[in-house]
């Protein structure tokens, strides 16, 4: 795979809102500021300015139907387990992800970690973020969460990382002491499911370090890359496109189905040898990506 710059993940997730966007809520929280504004038919959550990234949006005609990417290759994660009976969530945004999984198994508990109150009551009040009987939400930092969560001896069939500010994931969700840390959380037949970079030298060391935690894993890449694994091995793709097929009802009403997904999940992804893992003590995030 040809290393490029970090700038494909900014098109995708990150693509400025243009003159005719219309502002509906502005607010500066502990953690960063919070902007909410229409255009073309969707409603948009960023963190920063008009010239800085979007985190979420939603259809005002379809709130279901999932418009960005990432959250759609987020839920391949039912591809490699149609069944979960637990899930853990880090990074809200306005809540699509978790929503959606709530909708389709709607007696599964589901924790859901964000560490800004702020996004919380924005997702609930413009994004229909409504937790129900069997969603927690935490506000805290996902590390620290997951630390006492350890502690307790919680276990999860799957992880979803969707931890974002305006334009990276948080350096300490990215190293291998937290991925460690993460997996001793799953189930021996648990799923994880990462948004991460796409490109860049960070590219090339998150890789590296993902597959020093877990050993093999899927690569779906649209502008965007989300990481799939599993804690007690990959399952081959047969297994998968019969899983496709299990899943298939589930998804499509949020503008999911497996035509689209399945041709993006490959095992194609290469680093140099001499990659630098990241750790605790390394894992410079904007200087590997220039920002």
């Amino acid at each position: 795979m040809r290393i490029k710059g970090w700038l494909p993940l900014l098109c995708c997730l990150m693509a400025p809102a243009s003159a005719s966007a219309v502002d509906i809520h502005h607010e500066k929280s502990l953690y960063r500021n919070i902007l909410v504004y229409e255009e073309n038919g969707l409603r948009c959550m960023k963190f920063g300015r008009h010239d800085t990234g979007r985190q979420t949006c939603i259809s005002l005609s379809d709130p279901d139907a999932l418009v960005f990417n990432p959250p759609k290759m987020l839920l391949s994660a039912l591809y490699l387990k149609p069944n979960p009976k637990s899930v853990l969530v880090i990074g809200l945004g306005g809540g699509t992800v978790s929503v959606a999984l709530q909708k389709m198994y709607p007696e599964m508990p589901i924790d859901c970690v964000e560490i800004d109150p702020a996004v919380v009551r924005v997702a609930g009040k413009f994004f229909d973020f409504i937790p129900g009987k069997k969603m927690n939400v935490f506000t805290e930092d996902g590390r620290v969460f997951v630390k006492r969560a350890l502690k307790q001896q919680h276990k999860y069939d799957l992880i979803i990382l969707d931890a974002f500010d305006n334009i990276s994931v948080p350096e300490h969700m990215t190293t291998r002491e937290f991925l460690t840390e993460v997996k001793d959380l799953l189930q021996p037949d648990g799923v994880i499911a990462a948004n991460t970079f796409s490109a860049g030298r960070f590219h090339a060391s998150e890789s590296a370090t993902y597959f020093a935690v877990f050993g093999p894993f899927y690569n779906l890449q649209k502008n965007n890359r989300v990481i799939l694994s599993k804690k007690d091995g990959l399952p081959g793709m047969s297994e998968i496109e019969h899983n496709a097929d299990l899943v298939e009802g589930r998804l499509k009403p949020f503008s999911i189905g497996k035509d689209w997904l399945l041709p993006l999940i490959s095992t194609d992804v290469q680093w140099p040898e001499n990659t630098r893992l990241l750790t605790d003590q390394y894992s410079p995030a904007n200087l590997l990506n220039g920002l």
